[in-house]
């Protein structure tokens, strides 16, 4: 079969030679003539992605084109790093020599690959023809953004199901109850659980609600650890502690706390039961364990009476079927009956009733359903036999482009049950090479269309949502993930994961491209692997983890030429010279603790596109020249940035500016000067965390012209952490904000309410979000004519009281979003006019603001437009 893996490493090497052109110019005729006879290679592989084959032959071509791509791209990025250190070091006659030879060297072995190339190409001659002679069955993605289609959470049939267990979980003893929930694979045990976790009354009644991934090769201390974090947010102190000491402090913490809920998803055995429940102490207070299990026996030890997940009817197949086909649309008559023949065919399973219908996204003629229709059956298909569900996958994965497949199978990298931040995910296919891209879209947008392609095609699942209905987090379902990890880890060699408890060498693991490891860090790292091939070390450990000095070093001396760092979990606590030979460096995220300063050797590492620093110091002092990364898009810190003052070479006449930058979050306000805000021309988001007076105070600063300058900033958060100065804070005239701002989010501001009017003003403010007393007083008169773009409006904490509005006032206003606003009186009984609004949330709100809200309900129930537009109030608690 076609080779994902191989695409990428044929693309990556190609764009590699044209980025480094200036560095390999002693051997830039080789190269060129290897970059010709690569592409032709890259041009088959893409018409190979597109057949599925078991040909013998052409999996061994694919294999050879694996190896010559490899030896290829090892020789040219350890020239680059070579020909980098040459430069830096200066030119002396015995070491101009030394380099001048290894030119020499690396044009004669890249010569030899070449020959290699023209060799398996000559070997070759009919199983490349075969498949230049294959119809081109694929089309091209439309250059266009489709919206992405946001669903209902809910599963069909669901309602009633989650009544029964929700009930049970309120009902019942004082004492500590398990209610487990039991079903094979794919029949949605853990969806139903999700629905019942977001409960509101389930929110209500159990203060402490905590959601622990269990799975076959679950670790008790990190459990444990999870939970501890999730408390505390620090892991530090337990580290050293046995699993039984960690299950005292476990129990002791929910002990102090209120009455809880804990979800164990996904339990395999009773074992997994006894070791975990130690930790759970039975205080009487009508504590609750929501466990989900695929083994029948599991259950019924846990308790007598397990909750039986039920499959789905035939109706209920047919219903979800057309909902994920068509995405609320209605079938044509003409399809109706192939749909509701395969809709019985699943038998009930909503995860193949799922997956078939992505697949069939986009098929709209008889035939094509037919043939579906037809593929589904007992062997597709099989209560009995749940791992079948691989067929179902790869009928939807077979009919991605290849580049959509290696951005599905990637999910496999990820642990099992992780959830996925979507911007990081975003960003790691990028730095990968994953989105292939020349069209008008910034690779970001395309990316994101690629996400939203994959959800539409319900092989992705959505587990949060921004509000404005961007995806936050995903994940992908336990037998999807079963597919991806094994599809990239055998077929395509995508990506190795390092386990213990299985053997590994090291002459093994250096032939992986990509390296996961997701427990035992500290471990593999003191081993001192070694892996000149990896291009990528991901590590999502569930826990923090400190690394002595010394043992860090072993990670850049064993992979020198990586390209993905990922290790928010290690705590960096000192750079040793290695770190800043990263010259392939495209994504790189740590964490440290003491370090209050980012070295300026980091500015260095010139092909860094996204730069994640999380530290537990309230200030970061930044020394790298980010202003000379030509290639840095993002730069995320979780605390407030100083940025360094650009300093233009003394041999240049033009100021330094990154084109490239998108993203500065967050960074002290003191760094928003005209010198610092210059040198980011296309900057789209911007989180400035600090003093705010210092950008506010008009009459003291002009730093906030500097941020209005940004002609392209979409999105703006404004973090004030000035708890001392009470001095009243203004906002400065409207025309000075960006004029293209879409988003902006306040914290901790204490502005006055007059103070919206200004917000009004921003012609295309689309989602406002004002939290932590943002604004103080207890009158608010909006403006009419204001907001005429605002879809989203979001306010917590304030001791807002009396709040009066219409339509006039958001005339476009979707979602509405109160919490914890516990002084106010009443919703504006006025906002029932306005047409647009779909969602209205109270939460922790007054019990008039309730009644309100429900008199909004009933106004937009008897409206005209309600017949089309639903509108959904959710009020928590419930009884308000």
């Amino acid at each position: 079969m076609a080779d994902v893996a191989v695409n990428f490493l044929v693309e990556n090497l190609m764009q590699l030679l044209l980025d480094n052109a200036e560095l390999i110019v002693g051997v830039k005729g080789e190269a060129e003539n290897l970059l010709q006879d690569l592409s032709e290679f890259n041009a088959f592989l893409k018409q190979a992605a597109k057949v599925r084959s078991e040909n013998p032959v052409l999996k061994e071509l694919v294999k050879s084109i694996r190896k010559v791509v490899n030896r290829a791209e090892d020789a040219i990025d350890k020239f680059v790093i070579e020909a980098k250190l040459h430069k830096k070091r200066g030119l002396t006659r015995l070491l101009d020599i030394a380099h001048y030879k290894r030119v020499k060297d690396v044009a004669v072995e890249i010569k030899g690959i070449r020959d290699r190339v023209t060799e398996i190409r000559h070997n070759n001659t009919h199983g490349l023809q075969a498949l230049q002679d294959h119809d081109d069955t694929f089309n091209t993605a439309a250059q266009e953004r489709q919206p992405p289609v946001v669903e209902e959470d809910d599963v069909v049939g669901f309602d009633e199901e989650a009544q029964k267990v929700i009930d049970r979980l309120l009902e019942g003893s004082d004492d500590l109850e398990v209610i487990p929930v039991v079903g094979m694979p794919g029949l949605g045990k853990t969806t139903l659980a999700t629905k019942i976790f977001k409960h509101p009354k389930i929110e209500y009644e159990f203060i402490t609600r905590l959601w622990l991934y269990v799975s076959q090769s679950y670790k008790t201390r990190e459990l444990y650890l999870n939970i501890i974090s999730k408390f505390t947010g620090k892991t530090k102190h337990y580290h050293d502690m046995c699993e039984k000491d960690l299950a005292d402090v476990v129990r002791d913490i929910l002990a102090e706390g209120g009455k809880y809920l804990i979800v164990l998803d996904d339990v395999w055995s009773r074992e997994a039961w006894d070791r975990i429940k130690i930790a759970f102490p039975r205080n009487e207070k009508g504590n609750r364990i929501l466990l989900t299990t695929r083994d029948r026996n599991v259950a019924r030890y846990c308790n007598e009476s397990p909750h039986d997940l039920k499959f789905l009817t035939d109706e209920e197949s047919w219903i979800l079927l057309e909902k994920k086909a068509f995405h609320k649309a209605k079938c044509p008559p003409e399809l109706e009956t192939h749909g509701q023949s395969i809709a019985r065919k699943c038998k009930g399973l909503p995860l193949a009733i799922v997956v078939i219908a992505g697949a069939l996204i986009g098929k709209d003629k008889t035939k094509e359903w037919e043939q579906v229709d037809q593929s589904v059956g007992e062997h597709l298909i099989n209560r009995d036999q749940p791992n079948n569900c691989n067929k179902l996958v790869r009928m939807s994965y077979d009919d991605l482009s290849y580049d959509l497949k290696a951005c599905f199978l990637y999910f496999g990298a990820f642990p099992r049950g992780f959830l996925i931040p979507a911007w990081k995910l975003i960003r790691l296919w990028i730095a990968e090479g994953f989105i292939q891209y020349r069209g008008n879209l910034s690779l970001e947008c395309k990316a994101e269309d690629y996400l939203n392609d994959l959800v539409n095609r319900n092989l992705v699942m959505v587990m949060r949502r921004t509000s404005d209905g961007q995806i936050k987090t995903c994940r992908v379902h336990d037998m999807l993930y079963e597919f991806c990890w094994q599809e990239a880890t055998t077929e395509e060699n995508l990506f190795h994961e390092v386990k213990f408890g299985v053997e590994q060498s090291v002459p093994e693991m250096s032939t992986h491209r990509r390296l996961c490891i997701h427990s035992s860090v500290l471990k593999f790292i003191s081993m001192k692997p070694s892996g000149e091939h990896v291009r990528s070390f991901l590590c999502f450990s569930p826990e923090k983890i400190d690394i002595p000095p010394a043992v860090i070093a072993n990670i850049p001396r064993a992979f020198p030429l990586l390209r993905v760092f990922d290790s928010e979990s290690i705590k960096i606590s000192r750079f040793c010279k290695e770190f800043f030979q990263w010259y392939h460096l495209r994504y790189i995220a740590f964490s440290f603790d003491l370090m209050m300063v980012l070295p300026k050797h980091v500015g260095e590492l010139w092909n860094i596109q996204t730069l994640i620093v999380n530290t537990q110091q309230i200030n970061l002092d930044i020394q790298a020249d980010i202003w000379n990364m030509p290639r840095l898009r993002h730069l995320h810190t979780n605390t407030s940035a100083k940025l360094p003052t650009p300093v233009a070479p003394k041999t240049s006449k033009f100021t330094l500016v990154n084109q490239s930058l998108q993203t500065l979050s967050t960074i002290a306000p003191e760094s928003c000067t005209e010198d610092v805000l210059s040198r980011a021309p296309n900057l789209k988001k911007l989180g400035i965390r600090g003093k705010i007076a210092m950008l506010l105070e008009q009459n003291k600063s002009e730093l906030f012209n500097n941020v209005k300058k940004l002609q392209f900033l979409e999105n703006l958060k404004l973090i004030n952490v000035d708890q001392t100065d009470q001095k009243q804070l203004r906002l400065p005239p409207a025309y000075l904000f960006p004029t293209k701002l879409r988003k902006l989010t306040l914290l901790d501001t204490w502005l006055e309410w007059d103070d919206m009017s200004v917000l009004g003003q921003l012609e295309y403010l689309q989602v406002l979000k004002l939290k932590d007393n943002a604004f103080k007083g207890e009158l608010w008169e909006p403006k009419v004519g204001g907001f005429r773009s605002l879809l989203v409006l979001f306010i917590e904490r304030t001791d807002l009281a009396s709040w009066n509005a219409s339509g006039d006032h958001f005339p476009r206003l979707k979602h509405l979003l109160l919490i914890s606003c516990d002084k106010l009186e009443e919703i504006p009984i006025g906002l029932a006019d306005i047409c647009s609004l779909q969602v209205m949330e109270l939460r922790n709100s007054t019990k008039p603001a309730a009644k309100s809200a429900r008199c909004i309900q009933a106004k937009k129930d008897k409206q005209t437009a309600a017949k089309t537009q639903r509108f959904e109030l959710s009020i928590f608690p419930p009884d308000l």
